[in-house]
């Protein structure tokens, strides 16, 4: 039999040639546990959201005349625009997303080219704010205009697939701000660090993703 690239010495240590072996030897590049843990639990909320989708259309089928009452009084070029807000936080967050992977919480300039991790989830969170501002201030509208979450099916429907999803945004924007406390906080970011804005970032996108599915559900196929 051939000789082993591994060699015991005299004295039953290991030699200089198995240490070179160990060295050489390939690494185990293990997934994060949260990022892991935190994809799985977006799984169950694709589930979640599934669910309010079937009610919706359920009700819909047996209740046309009221979808065609309550779409009526919908202002597509409003949520229009306020879907264009969400959707341009996706891009300003994966900016962020970036910065934090260059070890870059703070600007080093006044250019968006030199912002860091927190400018631009601080922009991010400017813009979730203002598509939930829009959000209750369609809700004040709708309730003005006699569809409220109790008035009958369609209004159960409406309120409760967008008020989930609202609910959903405030959360992040609520993630948004402790991982910008923590880019304060912190005298050293490093990967731990990024690897925080990168699980979040998750949870945006899908936030956003959601809510495109919802726009078009409930806005365009009316």
């Amino acid at each position: 039999m051939g000789k082993s690239s591994r060699q015991i010495g005299h004295n039953g240590g290991v030699t200089s040639t198995s240490l070179n072996y160990a060295a050489k030897a390939p690494k185990i590049n293990r997934p994060n546990n949260v990022a892991v843990g935190t994809i799985v639990w977006l799984g169950s909320e694709v589930m979640f959201f599934a669910g309010l989708f079937a009610i919706y259309f359920t009700l819909r089928s047996v209740a046309p005349d009221l979808w065609e009452h309550g779409t009526s009084v919908l202002n597509f070029p409003f949520a229009f625009t306020n879907t264009l807000i969400l959707v341009s936080s996706s891009f300003t967050c994966q900016a962020g997303v970036f910065a934090a992977e260059r070890l870059q919480a703070r600007s080093t300039g006044p250019k968006p080219s030199q912002w860091g991790m927190v400018e631009w989830f601080f922009l991010t969170y400017a813009l979730g704010a203002i598509f939930v501002a829009g959000q209750i201030w369609e809700y004040a509208t709708l309730v003005s205009e006699g569809i409220a979450l109790n008035s009958d099916a369609y209004g159960s429907a409406f309120y409760m697939t967008t008020g989930f999803h609202g609910i959903h945004v405030i959360g992040g924007l609520i993630a948004f701000l402790l991982i910008i406390g923590r880019g304060y906080a912190v005298k050293n970011f490093g990967h731990k660090e990024a690897s925080s804005a990168i699980v979040v970032s998750y949870y945006w996108h899908f936030v956003d993703v959601v809510w495109i599915a919802l726009f078009l559900i409930v806005y365009v196929l009316r």
